[in-house]
Protein backbone atom coordinates (compact mmCIF):
# COMPACT_ATOMS: atom_id res chain seq x y z
CA UNK A 1 0.00 0.00 0.00
CA UNK A 2 1.13 3.40 -0.72
CA UNK A 3 2.13 5.66 1.98
CA UNK A 4 0.31 9.08 2.06
CA UNK A 5 3.02 12.12 1.58
CA UNK A 6 2.71 15.70 1.82
CA UNK A 7 0.53 16.78 4.30
CA UNK A 8 1.24 14.12 6.83
CA UNK A 9 5.43 14.68 6.17
CA UNK A 10 5.68 10.54 5.43
CA UNK A 11 9.24 10.20 3.41
CA UNK A 12 9.13 7.07 1.74
CA UNK A 13 11.95 4.55 1.69
CA UNK A 14 14.97 4.47 -0.44
CA UNK A 15 17.66 2.14 -0.41
CA UNK A 16 19.75 4.42 0.73
CA UNK A 17 17.60 4.99 4.28
CA UNK A 18 19.79 6.08 7.09
CA UNK A 19 17.07 5.52 9.28
CA UNK A 20 16.73 2.24 9.02
CA UNK A 21 15.91 0.68 12.17
CA UNK A 22 18.86 0.31 14.54
CA UNK A 23 18.60 -3.73 14.44
CA UNK A 24 18.77 -3.79 10.75
CA UNK A 25 22.12 -1.66 10.83
CA UNK A 26 25.15 -1.24 11.95
CA UNK A 27 25.82 2.72 12.75
CA UNK A 28 23.33 5.32 11.50
CA UNK A 29 23.99 8.53 10.12
CA UNK A 30 24.77 11.11 12.05
CA UNK A 31 22.76 14.61 12.81
CA UNK A 32 23.38 17.09 10.66
CA UNK A 33 22.91 20.32 12.86
CA UNK A 34 22.66 23.62 11.20
CA UNK A 35 21.30 26.88 12.17
CA UNK A 36 18.10 27.30 14.49
CA UNK A 37 15.17 29.81 12.87
CA UNK A 38 15.89 33.45 14.65
CA UNK A 39 12.14 33.09 16.56
CA UNK A 40 13.48 29.78 17.99
CA UNK A 41 16.25 31.90 20.17
CA UNK A 42 14.09 34.79 20.65
CA UNK A 43 14.08 33.90 24.47
CA UNK A 44 18.07 33.56 24.23
CA UNK A 45 20.59 36.43 25.26
CA UNK A 46 22.45 37.02 21.95
CA UNK A 47 25.80 35.79 23.41
CA UNK A 48 24.19 32.71 24.18
CA UNK A 49 22.66 32.01 20.68
CA UNK A 50 25.93 30.67 18.97
CA UNK A 51 26.04 27.75 21.75
CA UNK A 52 22.41 26.61 19.27
CA UNK A 53 22.11 24.80 16.73
CA UNK A 54 18.78 22.34 15.10
CA UNK A 55 18.17 19.90 12.82
CA UNK A 56 15.52 17.07 11.60
CA UNK A 57 15.99 13.21 11.50
CA UNK A 58 14.45 10.49 9.41
CA UNK A 59 12.98 7.53 11.85
CA UNK A 60 10.99 4.76 10.30
CA UNK A 61 7.31 5.66 10.32
CA UNK A 62 7.17 1.33 11.68
CA UNK A 63 10.32 0.11 13.19
CA UNK A 64 9.52 -3.39 13.08
CA UNK A 65 8.98 -2.83 9.29
CA UNK A 66 11.50 0.20 8.60
CA UNK A 67 10.73 -0.64 4.79
CA UNK A 68 7.64 1.17 5.46
CA UNK A 69 8.76 4.62 5.22
CA UNK A 70 10.03 7.25 7.48
CA UNK A 71 8.92 10.30 9.34
CA UNK A 72 10.58 13.67 10.82
CA UNK A 73 11.77 14.25 14.19
CA UNK A 74 12.76 17.63 14.94
CA UNK A 75 15.81 18.37 17.54
CA UNK A 76 17.90 21.68 18.96
CA UNK A 77 20.46 21.20 20.91
CA UNK A 78 22.15 23.27 23.36
CA UNK A 79 26.14 22.50 23.31
CA UNK A 80 28.05 22.62 26.81
CA UNK A 81 29.66 25.46 28.27
CA UNK A 82 32.80 23.60 28.96
CA UNK A 83 33.60 21.71 26.14
CA UNK A 84 37.17 20.36 27.12
CA UNK A 85 35.45 18.72 29.99
CA UNK A 86 31.81 17.52 27.99
CA UNK A 87 30.55 14.64 29.69
CA UNK A 88 28.09 13.83 26.58
CA UNK A 89 24.91 15.11 25.82
CA UNK A 90 21.26 14.70 27.59
CA UNK A 91 17.81 14.11 26.00
CA UNK A 92 14.91 16.11 27.54
CA UNK A 93 11.27 14.98 27.49
CA UNK A 94 8.76 17.34 28.87
CA UNK A 95 5.40 15.11 28.84
CA UNK A 96 1.78 15.28 27.93
CA UNK A 97 1.99 12.78 26.15
CA UNK A 98 2.00 15.40 23.33
CA UNK A 99 4.37 18.11 24.94
CA UNK A 100 7.02 19.93 22.62
CA UNK A 101 10.46 19.14 23.90
CA UNK A 102 12.07 21.41 21.17
CA UNK A 103 12.58 24.31 22.76
CA UNK A 104 13.60 23.02 25.99
CA UNK A 105 17.27 23.75 26.02
CA UNK A 106 16.58 27.44 25.67
CA UNK A 107 15.15 27.33 28.88
CA UNK A 108 16.90 27.88 32.56
CA UNK A 109 15.96 24.73 34.11
CA UNK A 110 18.91 22.42 34.09
CA UNK A 111 21.49 25.59 33.94
CA UNK A 112 24.60 25.22 36.48
CA UNK A 113 26.41 22.01 36.38
CA UNK A 114 24.54 20.44 33.90
CA UNK A 115 24.56 22.95 31.33
CA UNK A 116 28.10 23.24 31.74
CA UNK A 117 29.30 19.53 31.15
CA UNK A 118 26.50 18.34 28.99
CA UNK A 119 24.75 19.19 25.44
CA UNK A 120 21.19 19.39 26.03
CA UNK A 121 19.16 18.08 23.50
CA UNK A 122 14.94 18.82 22.96
CA UNK A 123 13.06 17.20 20.11
CA UNK A 124 9.62 16.98 19.48
CA UNK A 125 8.46 12.88 19.49
CA UNK A 126 6.73 11.50 16.44
CA UNK A 127 3.00 13.32 16.29
CA UNK A 128 4.00 16.66 17.80
CA UNK A 129 4.82 19.91 16.65
CA UNK A 130 7.43 20.39 14.24
CA UNK A 131 7.90 16.30 13.88
CA UNK A 132 5.64 15.12 11.54
CA UNK A 133 2.29 15.49 12.82
CA UNK A 134 -0.64 13.77 13.80
CA UNK A 135 -3.46 15.66 13.15
CA UNK A 136 -7.67 14.26 13.07
CA UNK A 137 -8.97 17.03 11.35
CA UNK A 138 -8.36 19.07 7.91
CA UNK A 139 -9.54 22.23 9.41
CA UNK A 140 -9.85 23.77 12.46
CA UNK A 141 -13.38 24.22 12.09
CA UNK A 142 -13.94 20.48 12.08
CA UNK A 143 -11.73 20.71 15.50
CA UNK A 144 -13.70 23.19 17.15
CA UNK A 145 -17.13 21.65 15.63
CA UNK A 146 -16.38 18.31 17.72
CA UNK A 147 -14.90 19.58 20.71
CA UNK A 148 -17.63 22.79 21.10
CA UNK A 149 -20.04 19.61 21.89
CA UNK A 150 -17.53 17.94 24.65
CA UNK A 151 -18.46 19.61 28.30
CA UNK A 152 -15.85 19.80 30.61
CA UNK A 153 -18.01 18.30 33.38
CA UNK A 154 -21.20 16.76 32.09
CA UNK A 155 -24.03 16.27 34.56
CA UNK A 156 -27.21 15.78 32.61
CA UNK A 157 -28.20 12.88 30.50
CA UNK A 158 -27.88 15.68 27.63
CA UNK A 159 -24.33 16.82 28.29
CA UNK A 160 -23.66 13.46 28.93
CA UNK A 161 -24.84 11.97 25.33
CA UNK A 162 -23.43 14.63 23.60
CA UNK A 163 -20.50 14.23 25.30
CA UNK A 164 -20.07 10.85 24.12
CA UNK A 165 -21.01 11.70 20.47
CA UNK A 166 -18.61 14.23 19.97
CA UNK A 167 -15.85 11.66 21.63
CA UNK A 168 -16.88 9.08 19.13
CA UNK A 169 -16.82 11.43 16.13
CA UNK A 170 -13.31 12.67 17.40
CA UNK A 171 -11.83 9.15 16.62
CA UNK A 172 -13.90 9.14 13.27
CA UNK A 173 -11.98 12.05 12.26
CA UNK A 174 -8.56 10.45 13.32
CA UNK A 175 -9.19 7.51 11.09
CA UNK A 176 -10.17 9.28 8.38
CA UNK A 177 -7.49 11.83 8.25
CA UNK A 178 -4.44 10.65 10.80
CA UNK A 179 -2.74 8.66 7.78
CA UNK A 180 -0.76 5.23 8.87
CA UNK A 181 1.28 7.16 11.46
CA UNK A 182 -2.04 7.05 13.75
CA UNK A 183 -1.03 3.06 14.21
CA UNK A 184 2.37 3.77 15.17
CA UNK A 185 1.92 6.61 18.24
CA UNK A 186 2.46 4.05 21.40
CA UNK A 187 5.58 4.97 24.31
CA UNK A 188 7.44 1.83 22.53
CA UNK A 189 7.62 3.42 19.30
CA UNK A 190 8.80 6.85 20.69
CA UNK A 191 11.33 4.46 23.22
CA UNK A 192 12.66 2.99 20.07
CA UNK A 193 12.82 6.75 17.83
CA UNK A 194 14.98 7.70 21.15
CA UNK A 195 17.50 5.17 20.55
CA UNK A 196 17.91 5.82 16.86
CA UNK A 197 19.03 9.59 17.68
CA UNK A 198 21.08 8.71 20.58
CA UNK A 199 22.97 7.08 18.23
CA UNK A 200 22.60 10.09 15.77
CA UNK A 201 24.04 11.87 18.27
CA UNK A 202 26.73 10.09 18.55
CA UNK A 203 26.08 8.96 22.39
CA UNK A 204 27.15 5.75 22.78
CA UNK A 205 24.40 5.71 25.89
CA UNK A 206 21.87 7.57 26.49
CA UNK A 207 22.04 10.56 29.31
CA UNK A 208 18.02 11.21 29.39
CA UNK A 209 15.54 13.83 31.81
CA UNK A 210 12.15 12.72 31.61
CA UNK A 211 9.41 15.14 33.41
CA UNK A 212 5.80 13.34 33.93
CA UNK A 213 5.06 11.25 31.14
CA UNK A 214 8.84 11.46 30.10
CA UNK A 215 9.10 9.67 33.09
CA UNK A 216 7.04 6.68 31.28
CA UNK A 217 9.23 7.06 28.36
CA UNK A 218 12.35 6.44 30.15
CA UNK A 219 11.30 3.59 31.64
CA UNK A 220 9.82 1.70 28.64
CA UNK A 221 13.60 3.07 27.07
CA UNK A 222 15.74 1.95 30.00
CA UNK A 223 13.85 -1.28 30.34
CA UNK A 224 13.83 -2.17 26.26
CA UNK A 225 18.01 -1.15 25.90
CA UNK A 226 19.20 -1.43 29.45
CA UNK A 227 22.61 -1.90 27.82
CA UNK A 228 22.09 1.51 26.26
CA UNK A 229 21.56 3.87 29.20
CA UNK A 230 23.82 5.62 31.52
CA UNK A 231 22.10 8.21 33.62
CA UNK A 232 18.35 8.73 33.60
CA UNK A 233 16.27 10.69 35.79
CA UNK A 234 12.79 10.61 35.68
CA UNK A 235 10.71 13.38 37.83
CA UNK A 236 6.92 13.11 38.51
CA UNK A 237 6.80 9.96 37.89
CA UNK A 238 3.67 7.82 36.60
CA UNK A 239 3.17 3.91 37.77
CA UNK A 240 3.93 2.41 34.38
CA UNK A 241 2.11 -1.27 35.32
CA UNK A 242 -0.99 0.29 36.04
CA UNK A 243 -1.06 2.58 33.43
CA UNK A 244 -0.16 0.46 30.97
CA UNK A 245 -2.41 -2.96 31.89
CA UNK A 246 -5.66 -0.98 33.11
CA UNK A 247 -6.13 2.32 32.13
CA UNK A 248 -9.58 3.21 34.03
CA UNK A 249 -8.05 2.12 37.24
CA UNK A 250 -4.80 4.60 36.09
CA UNK A 251 -6.90 7.33 35.94
CA UNK A 252 -8.77 7.03 38.80
CA UNK A 253 -5.80 6.47 40.90
CA UNK A 254 -4.37 9.39 39.05
CA UNK A 255 -7.14 11.60 39.63
CA UNK A 256 -6.88 11.03 43.80
CA UNK A 257 -3.35 12.79 43.50
CA UNK A 258 -5.28 15.93 42.56
CA UNK A 259 -7.29 14.70 45.76
CA UNK A 260 -4.68 13.98 47.84
CA UNK A 261 -2.95 18.09 46.22
CA UNK A 262 -5.90 20.21 47.16
CA UNK A 263 -6.16 18.93 50.67
CA UNK A 264 -2.84 20.02 51.60
CA UNK A 265 -3.35 23.04 49.23
CA UNK A 266 -6.18 23.91 51.93
CA UNK A 267 -4.80 23.34 55.01
CA UNK A 268 -1.39 24.99 53.82
CA UNK A 269 -4.03 27.76 53.06
CA UNK A 270 -4.92 27.76 57.17
CA UNK A 271 -1.48 27.47 58.28
CA UNK A 272 -0.43 30.25 56.41
CA UNK A 273 -3.26 32.58 57.68
CA UNK A 274 -3.77 36.52 56.09
CA UNK A 275 -1.20 35.38 53.72
CA UNK A 276 -3.89 33.14 52.00
CA UNK A 277 -7.29 35.09 51.12
CA UNK A 278 -8.87 31.73 51.44
CA UNK A 279 -7.73 31.27 54.88
CA UNK A 280 -10.19 30.33 57.67
CA UNK A 281 -11.63 26.87 57.75
CA UNK A 282 -11.04 26.51 54.08
CA UNK A 283 -12.03 23.18 53.58
CA UNK A 284 -15.12 24.11 54.62
CA UNK A 285 -15.86 26.51 52.81
CA UNK A 286 -14.81 24.55 49.59
CA UNK A 287 -17.11 21.93 50.28
CA UNK A 288 -19.87 24.40 50.96
CA UNK A 289 -18.93 26.13 47.74
CA UNK A 290 -19.07 22.95 45.64
CA UNK A 291 -22.67 22.21 47.19
CA UNK A 292 -24.06 25.68 46.09
CA UNK A 293 -22.41 25.84 42.58
CA UNK A 294 -24.05 22.18 41.90
CA UNK A 295 -27.38 23.29 43.31
CA UNK A 296 -27.50 26.76 41.80
CA UNK A 297 -25.34 26.45 38.88
CA UNK A 298 -23.12 30.12 38.50
CA UNK A 299 -22.13 32.50 40.27
CA UNK A 300 -21.20 36.02 39.29
CA UNK A 301 -18.25 37.75 40.81
CA UNK A 302 -17.77 41.72 41.47
CA UNK A 303 -16.07 42.22 37.63
CA UNK A 304 -18.88 40.04 35.97
CA UNK A 305 -17.22 36.65 35.40
CA UNK A 306 -19.77 33.98 35.68
CA UNK A 307 -18.15 30.91 37.20
CA UNK A 308 -19.67 27.41 37.27
CA UNK A 309 -18.41 24.13 38.58
CA UNK A 310 -16.67 22.96 35.61
CA UNK A 311 -14.75 26.45 35.42
CA UNK A 312 -13.55 26.76 39.27
CA UNK A 313 -12.54 22.92 39.49
CA UNK A 314 -10.93 22.68 35.97
CA UNK A 315 -9.19 26.02 37.14
CA UNK A 316 -8.14 24.71 40.18
CA UNK A 317 -7.02 21.54 38.90
CA UNK A 318 -4.57 23.35 36.47
CA UNK A 319 -3.09 26.09 39.37
CA UNK A 320 -2.32 22.71 41.65
CA UNK A 321 0.73 21.96 38.94
CA UNK A 322 2.18 25.39 39.92
CA UNK A 323 2.71 26.65 43.41
CA UNK A 324 3.39 29.79 42.64
CA UNK A 325 -0.12 30.41 40.98
CA UNK A 326 -1.23 29.67 44.62
CA UNK A 327 -2.02 33.49 45.82
CA UNK A 328 -4.11 33.64 42.77
CA UNK A 329 -6.15 30.83 43.66
CA UNK A 330 -7.17 31.18 47.31
CA UNK A 331 -8.47 34.81 45.73
CA UNK A 332 -10.40 33.14 43.07
CA UNK A 333 -12.15 30.50 45.97
CA UNK A 334 -12.42 33.47 47.94
CA UNK A 335 -14.31 35.72 45.30
CA UNK A 336 -16.72 32.65 44.67
CA UNK A 337 -17.05 32.07 48.21
CA UNK A 338 -18.39 35.56 48.59
CA UNK A 339 -20.74 35.67 46.05
CA UNK A 340 -22.08 32.61 47.08
CA UNK A 341 -22.13 33.64 50.54
CA UNK A 342 -22.95 37.22 51.02
CA UNK A 343 -23.85 37.31 54.46
CA UNK A 344 -20.14 35.58 55.53
CA UNK A 345 -18.36 37.86 53.11
CA UNK A 346 -15.47 39.53 54.02
CA UNK A 347 -14.60 41.14 51.06
CA UNK A 348 -12.85 40.77 48.10
CA UNK A 349 -11.64 43.92 46.60
CA UNK A 350 -11.85 44.09 42.80
CA UNK A 351 -8.16 44.58 42.34
CA UNK A 352 -7.77 40.95 43.75
CA UNK A 353 -9.68 39.31 40.83
CA UNK A 354 -7.03 40.76 38.36
CA UNK A 355 -4.66 37.50 39.23
CA UNK A 356 -7.71 35.56 39.66
CA UNK A 357 -8.90 36.25 36.01
CA UNK A 358 -5.87 35.77 34.41
CA UNK A 359 -5.87 32.17 36.13
CA UNK A 360 -8.66 31.35 34.77
CA UNK A 361 -7.97 32.80 31.31
CA UNK A 362 -4.56 30.36 31.45
CA UNK A 363 -5.99 27.36 32.86
CA UNK A 364 -7.23 24.45 30.64
CA UNK A 365 -8.90 21.01 31.50
CA UNK A 366 -6.05 18.84 33.44
CA UNK A 367 -6.25 16.13 31.81
CA UNK A 368 -2.67 16.12 30.25
CA UNK A 369 0.34 14.99 32.63
CA UNK A 370 1.88 18.42 32.42
CA UNK A 371 0.26 21.76 30.46
CA UNK A 372 0.83 21.38 26.70
CA UNK A 373 3.59 23.90 25.18
CA UNK A 374 1.33 24.77 22.00
CA UNK A 375 -2.64 25.06 21.00
CA UNK A 376 -4.29 22.28 20.65
CA UNK A 377 -4.83 22.56 16.87
CA UNK A 378 -0.89 21.55 16.51
CA UNK A 379 -1.69 17.54 16.67
CA UNK A 380 -3.55 15.17 18.15
CA UNK A 381 -0.07 13.25 19.76
CA UNK A 382 -2.12 13.73 23.03
CA UNK A 383 -4.98 11.12 22.58
CA UNK A 384 -2.86 9.12 20.32
CA UNK A 385 -0.28 7.79 22.92
CA UNK A 386 -2.78 7.66 25.82
CA UNK A 387 -5.38 5.51 23.20
CA UNK A 388 -2.02 3.41 22.57
CA UNK A 389 -0.67 3.05 25.55
CA UNK A 390 -3.53 2.57 28.12
CA UNK A 391 -6.19 -0.40 27.77
CA UNK A 392 -9.75 0.64 28.74
CA UNK A 393 -12.03 -2.19 29.40
CA UNK A 394 -15.28 -0.19 29.49
CA UNK A 395 -17.55 0.77 27.04
CA UNK A 396 -19.24 4.15 26.41
CA UNK A 397 -21.84 3.26 27.67
CA UNK A 398 -20.25 2.72 31.19
CA UNK A 399 -19.47 6.41 31.49
CA UNK A 400 -22.40 7.88 33.47
CA UNK A 401 -22.20 5.03 35.86
CA UNK A 402 -17.95 5.40 36.48
CA UNK A 403 -18.38 9.06 36.66
CA UNK A 404 -20.81 8.60 39.65
CA UNK A 405 -18.47 6.67 40.92
CA UNK A 406 -15.87 8.58 40.94
CA UNK A 407 -17.38 11.63 42.11
CA UNK A 408 -18.81 9.70 45.25
CA UNK A 409 -15.07 8.39 46.23
CA UNK A 410 -13.15 11.89 44.84
CA UNK A 411 -15.70 14.47 45.56
CA UNK A 412 -13.65 17.24 43.76
CA UNK A 413 -11.88 16.06 40.93
CA UNK A 414 -13.72 12.44 40.41
CA UNK A 415 -16.58 13.77 37.64
CA UNK A 416 -14.60 16.17 35.85
CA UNK A 417 -11.53 14.12 35.56
CA UNK A 418 -13.63 10.68 34.54
CA UNK A 419 -14.50 12.33 31.17
CA UNK A 420 -11.32 12.06 29.65
CA UNK A 421 -9.54 8.99 28.42
CA UNK A 422 -12.37 6.93 29.63
CA UNK A 423 -14.36 8.53 27.48
CA UNK A 424 -12.25 8.59 24.11
CA UNK A 425 -10.52 5.85 24.00
CA UNK A 426 -12.84 2.62 23.81
CA UNK A 427 -13.95 4.29 20.64
CA UNK A 428 -10.47 5.22 19.07
CA UNK A 429 -10.25 3.36 15.69
CA UNK A 430 -7.03 1.68 16.54
CA UNK A 431 -6.98 -1.71 18.05
CA UNK A 432 -5.04 -3.78 19.84
CA UNK A 433 -2.11 -1.28 19.57
CA UNK A 434 1.55 -2.95 19.94
CA UNK A 435 2.94 -1.00 23.01
CA UNK A 436 5.57 -2.19 25.33
CA UNK A 437 3.96 -3.11 28.61
CA UNK A 438 6.88 -4.47 30.93
CA UNK A 439 8.38 -6.48 32.33
CA UNK A 440 9.47 -3.07 34.05
CA UNK A 441 12.07 -4.64 36.45
CA UNK A 442 15.24 -5.46 34.03
CA UNK A 443 18.80 -3.89 35.59
CA UNK A 444 20.43 -0.98 34.29
CA UNK A 445 24.31 -0.55 34.88
CA UNK A 446 23.59 2.40 37.18
CA UNK A 447 20.53 3.24 39.07
CA UNK A 448 17.97 5.28 37.22
CA UNK A 449 17.20 8.68 39.85
CA UNK A 450 13.38 8.80 40.32
CA UNK A 451 11.89 11.89 42.03
CA UNK A 452 8.79 12.67 43.38
CA UNK A 453 6.83 15.39 45.19
CA UNK A 454 5.02 14.42 48.64
CA UNK A 455 1.60 16.59 47.13
CA UNK A 456 2.21 16.23 43.02
CA UNK A 457 -1.22 16.44 41.57
CA UNK A 458 -0.78 15.17 38.18
CA UNK A 459 1.24 11.88 39.21
CA UNK A 460 0.71 11.81 43.05
CA UNK A 461 4.00 10.38 45.50
CA UNK A 462 2.64 7.00 45.74
CA UNK A 463 3.51 6.88 41.95
CA UNK A 464 7.32 7.36 42.45
CA UNK A 465 7.36 4.93 45.05
CA UNK A 466 6.25 2.33 42.89
CA UNK A 467 7.93 3.14 39.88
CA UNK A 468 11.33 3.39 41.85
CA UNK A 469 10.24 -0.59 42.77
CA UNK A 470 9.34 -1.91 39.70
CA UNK A 471 12.23 -0.64 38.44
CA UNK A 472 15.36 -3.53 38.41
CA UNK A 473 17.71 -0.57 39.82
CA UNK A 474 16.26 2.62 41.00
CA UNK A 475 17.13 5.16 44.08
CA UNK A 476 14.36 7.27 45.10
CA UNK A 477 14.21 10.74 46.37
CA UNK A 478 11.38 12.55 47.89
CA UNK A 479 10.56 15.87 48.12
CA UNK A 480 8.21 17.97 50.47
CA UNK A 481 6.81 20.22 47.72
CA UNK A 482 3.67 21.18 46.34
CA UNK A 483 3.57 21.37 42.34
CA UNK A 484 4.02 18.82 39.78
CA UNK A 485 7.87 17.70 39.06
CA UNK A 486 10.68 19.94 40.70
CA UNK A 487 14.08 19.80 39.46
CA UNK A 488 14.80 23.82 38.69
CA UNK A 489 12.78 24.43 41.86
CA UNK A 490 14.88 22.99 44.37
CA UNK A 491 18.81 23.20 45.14
CA UNK A 492 18.32 20.22 46.93
CA UNK A 493 16.95 18.14 44.11
CA UNK A 494 19.15 20.69 41.44
CA UNK A 495 22.28 19.39 43.47
CA UNK A 496 21.87 15.43 43.33
CA UNK A 497 21.01 15.48 39.61
CA UNK A 498 24.14 17.49 38.38
CA UNK A 499 25.74 14.89 40.89
CA UNK A 500 24.10 11.82 39.34
CA UNK A 501 24.69 12.62 35.68
CA UNK A 502 28.35 14.38 36.16
CA UNK A 503 29.49 11.55 38.36
CA UNK A 504 26.85 8.95 38.46
CA UNK A 505 27.02 9.52 42.08
CA UNK A 506 23.37 8.74 44.26
CA UNK A 507 21.90 10.11 47.51
CA UNK A 508 21.63 7.16 50.17
CA UNK A 509 18.38 5.93 51.19
CA UNK A 510 15.35 7.65 52.30
CA UNK A 511 16.71 11.10 50.81
CA UNK A 512 14.48 14.01 51.09
CA UNK A 513 14.45 17.39 49.43
CA UNK A 514 12.88 20.52 50.27
CA UNK A 515 11.83 23.17 47.38
CA UNK A 516 13.42 26.74 47.16
CA UNK A 517 10.66 28.58 48.11
CA UNK A 518 7.14 27.70 49.77
CA UNK A 519 3.32 28.44 48.88
CA UNK A 520 2.39 31.87 49.44
CA UNK A 521 6.07 32.95 49.60
CA UNK A 522 6.60 35.91 47.29
CA UNK A 523 9.59 34.70 45.77
CA UNK A 524 7.58 31.53 44.65
CA UNK A 525 4.84 34.71 42.63
CA UNK A 526 7.88 36.24 41.06
CA UNK A 527 9.26 33.03 40.00
CA UNK A 528 6.03 32.28 38.12
CA UNK A 529 5.59 35.91 36.87
CA UNK A 530 9.10 35.57 35.52
CA UNK A 531 7.98 32.15 33.88
CA UNK A 532 10.66 29.88 35.44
Amino acid sequence: MALVTGVLGLVAPSAGSAAAAPSAQAQVAPIEWGECAAADLANVPPEERAKFSCGNYAVPLNHERPGQGTINIALMKRAANDEANRVGAVFLNPGGPGGSGYLWPTTSRLDGPIQDRFDLIGFDPRGVGRSTPLRCFATDEDADAVFGRMHPLPVTSAEETATLKANKDYGKFCKRFAGPLINHMSTEDVAQDLDVLRAAAGEDKLNYIGFSYGTLLGATYVNMFPKKSRAIILDGNVDPTLRLLDGVDYDRQRTNGFEISLDAFLTECDNVGAACAYSGDARTKWDRTLDYLRDTGTVTLPDGTEVDEALLVGTTASALYDPGSFPALAELMQAVWDASHPSAQRGSAKADLAAAKQLIAGAGRATRDAPPDAPYTSDDSYAAVNCSDKPFNNTQQDMPGIADRWERQMRSFGRYLAWGDPALCPTWPVKNPDAFRGPWNTRTPNPVLVVGNYYDPATQYEFAKRMSKQLGNARLVSVDSFGHCILGDSACVDKIAADYLVDLAVPGPGSVCYPDVRPFDPAAEAKTALGS
